[in-house]
């Protein structure tokens, strides 16, 4: 499977995700607007989602897939196969302790994520919280385990299954908030609580799809339950080698699932709506960003540790140059539509039922902060692998660190001006900072070697950006896309056929420009 076959099937499959995701925010903001129990569950939500980022794809990911894919090329299935078993036991045996410790200090996670819910609605924000976030925890298990399996299969080359099963989870909430939320009403029960059972319910549907997967592949792992298969495991040269490797990545994810703490603990602290505002621009900037940088570092990733490990450096170079040119192709026209076309996205994706206008102006104005940094953001997740695959950890973590630092002395400038907006600026400005710091270093090690032709690439998407941004800009003052909300199939309509004639200017600009797309087929 070619590199752009295998990133454009994980693309397409996170486009699924991504659709059913947004379907998923449009019924949530639909039926529960923009309150402080929104806020409740989206603080709730996150808690768990910040510890899976620290044990599923952020640290253990990071540790785990370079040291399989290089056991795989260098010593055979066999031995591949006994490390896969000895980590997942590691593994589940960490994730029970942790689950059964996050339900029981619910209520100090949610004081030190969000400790201004405690003013809204006279607490009981803070106390719906809790009880989300209890409901909730055991997901972090699960995810956990399917990072494991994807891992495993795409080191295989397996990407559909690991990018699909996020569908899963979007489907489960949905289900949750069309029937669950009534259901619980009728019950006395807050609504909103369905949305957390929804979310362990997708949980475990997408642990059973990626063992159903390995089960076919025949690398579903043996975890052993007694004390001694955990120390036997414990013990086992591969397993410490993943181990070593989490320490600084576990130190690099905290550093930037601290930075997200902070910013939620600080829009906590601002107008109600804040956190939900900011969730639903996250929402919208993550769709590119997984369509783009999730897809192709997924895809690099095992290919770039296999590289290293039988010292191809010539074909590391080129993966590496082929991805970046695809970053900057695709993720400069997504980052000009977040700046200039704000409005009528969320507009047209969320404003219905309880979704006032002035929620559409919030979300619009950070998701505008976000568009500032989405080529830094996407840039990142080609970057970071690159190094992950030379099994070098430290240095990323190191970035990471001043740019957190950086990121928060901006907030305290931006904040007092800009409110929940600046939090997403910040990120996105720190976000550059590390992408190009990242890529510094490359160059500077001589690991990445740019090919010939970028500053000619470079004038060719420069000179279609500047046509698009002229396009956009007038398509987003051309109508009223709030008044618009009586007529929701004209609306639709509108924003179907400008996305698609923007597209279309883009792309035949660039092509126009002398840019050949097979290019990118041949590599």
């Amino acid at each position: 499977m070619s590199l752009f076959k295998a990133a454009s099937t994980v693309s397409l499959l996170t486009l699924a995700s991504r659709i059913t995701g947004l379907a998923r925010e449009l019924l949530i903001a639909t039926t529960f607007g923009a309150t402080a129990l929104t806020d409740a569950f989206n603080v709730a939500f996150r808690i768990p989602n910040l510890f899976r980022r620290l044990f599923a794809e952020g640290a253990f990911s990071q540790a785990f897939v370079p040291v399989l894919a290089t056991v795989k090329a260098q010593q055979g299935e066999e031995a591949t196969h006994h490390l896969i078993d000895r980590v997942a036991t590691v593994l589940a045996w960490v994730l029970l302790a942790v689950s059964v410790l996050g339900v029981l200090a619910s209520p100090l996670l949610v004081w030190l994520m969000a400790a201004g819910l405690r003013k809204m609605e006279a607490g009981s924000a803070f106390d719906a919280a809790v009880v989300m976030t209890r409901w909730m925890f055991p997901y972090i298990a699960c995810m956990s385990l399917v990072a494991l399996a994807a891992g495993v299969l795409n080191t295989w080359k397996r990407f559909a299954v690991p990018a699909a099963t996020p569908v899963l989870l979007n489907v489960a909430m949905i289900a949750a908030a069309w029937w669950g939320a009534p259901w619980f009403q009728s019950l006395g029960i807050p609504p909103i609580y369905a949305l957390a059972g929804g979310v362990l319910v997708g949980g475990l549907l997408q642990l059973g799809a990626q063992v159903l997967a390995l089960r076919r592949l025949g690398m579903l792992p043996r975890i052993g339950l007694s004390p001694a298969a955990l120390r036997a495991a414990w013990a086992d040269a591969g397993t410490q080698r993943v181990l070593k490797l989490m320490a600084p990545a576990l130190l690099g994810v905290s550093v930037a699932q601290l930075s997200l703490l902070i910013n939620t603990q600080i829009a906590s602290h601002l107008a109600p709506g804040s956190v939900s505002w900011l969730s639903y621009a996250d929402r919208l900037m993550e769709f590119p960003v997984a369509l783009l940088g999730v897809a192709l570092g997924v895809v690099l990733m095992p290919q770039l540790a296999a590289a290293k490990a039988t010292d191809d450096l010539t074909r590391y170079s080129a993966m590496l140059d082929w991805g970046l040119r695809l970053v900057v192709l695709l993720a400069v026209p997504c980052a000009i539509a977040l700046l200039t076309f704000a409005q009528p996205l969320v507009a047209v994706l969320f404003h219905y039922g309880a979704f006032t206008v002035r929620d559409v102006q919030m979300t619009s104005w950070a998701l505008m902060g976000w568009g500032v940094g989405l080529l830094g953001i996407v840039a990142v997740k080609v970057l970071a692998p690159a190094y992950y695959a030379s099994q070098d950890i430290r240095t990323p973590v190191r970035i990471a660190i001043v740019v957190l630092v950086f990121t928060q002395l901006l907030n305290l400038v931006l904040v007092p001006q800009l409110q929940h907006a600046a939090l997403a600026l910040s990120i996105g400005i720190g976000a550059l900072v590390n992408a190009g710091w990242l890529l510094l270093g490359l160059l500077r090690r001589g690991s990445y070697r740019p090919l010939p032709g970028w500053g000619v690439f470079a004038l060719q998407v420069t000179a279609a950006a500047a046509l698009l941004t002229i396009f956009l800009m007038w398509a987003a003052s051309a109508w009223d896309w709030t008044r618009l909300q009586t007529q929701p199939w004209l609306r639709i309509g509108l924003l179907a056929g400008l996305v698609a004639g923007a597209a279309l200017i883009y792309l035949g600009a660039v092509w126009a420009a002398g840019l050949r797309f097979r290019q990118f087929l041949r590599r």
